[in-house]
């Protein structure tokens, strides 16, 4: 699904602001609708188009962008380097089939990356950018807000596309944190536990995290205490805290 509104195209980049110290990482450029808005705005625009036909067309229509044939799910984020007095920025509209695994590739380039835009459909927005005791916070909201601060900036309507998508689409504002919400000794620790504490919904806390890190439930029940949490909670009452001192337990 094409973006073809130039108004919602320059509000998007209005978001990150991109200056001429800046760089640029566009994704799924498409048929240059957000290209376009960048191109004049940025010191180096890069453009990651898995398509080769789209590859060559934007290639010929913009001389000043590096537009490269490459898959976002797997390209090194981390690798990014902004210019001197510059940020690296990411802005892109994201495919929907593979939005969630993109989103992550970027969210674990925190250190790299100061700031994005990206459209993505609504429902992944929402649950990025959820509060504790919501019905859609889950594991992508924690994993999110430890390194980002999130949004949802804009909300876009399906007439903004060519063809129009059958879902809702929105823009997900996030900024880099200077440093993470909570101290989180081990990430990929964290993650597991995190993930694990949602794999069940329906359960209590500790029935869903025995399950999902096969791990006697006594001994999660004593972890979730000495953590401070009541192990017969739900996994979405828990703040990003609260989920930091039981991986620590954990560990």
């Amino acid at each position: 699904h094409f973006l073809r509104d130039p108004a919602i195209a320059r509000a998007i980049v209005g978001l990150v602001a991109p200056t001429a110290r800046d760089l640029v990482v566009e994704i799924g450029p498409g048929h240059g609708a957000l290209t376009g808005e960048l191109a004049g705005r940025t010191g180096r625009l890069l453009a990651l188009e898995v398509d080769p036909a789209l590859v060559a067309e934007l290639g010929a229509r913009f001389a000043g962008v590096e537009v490269r044939e490459a898959d976002a799910r797997s390209f090194d984020y981390a690798a990014l380097t902004a210019p001197s007095g510059g940020r690296a920025l990411v802005v892109g509209n994201l495919p929907y089939s593979v939005g969630t695994l993109i989103l992550l590739a970027l969210l674990r380039a925190h250190a790299a990356i100061a700031e994005m835009a990206l459209m993505l459909q609504r429902e992944v927005a929402e649950r990025v950018a959820a509060a504790p005791g919501g019905r859609v916070y889950g594991s992508l909201s924690i994993l999110a807000q430890l390194h980002w601060e999130v949004r949802v900036a804009l909300r876009v309507p399906a007439g903004a596309f060519r063809p129009p998508p059958k879902v809702a689409s929105a823009v997900l504002h996030l900024k880099a944190l200077p440093a993470p919400r909570v101290a989180v000794q081990d990430e990929q620790h964290f993650e597991r536990v995190v993930r694990a504490a949602f794999s069940q919904r329906r359960k209590k806390l500790a029935n869903a995290l025995a399950a999902g890190l096969g791990a006697p439930l006594e001994g999660v029940r004593a972890a979730a205490a000495g953590a401070g949490v009541d192990p017969g909670r739900r996994a979405e009452t828990l703040t990003i805290l609260e989920f930091a001192r039981l991986a620590e337990r954990l560990s």
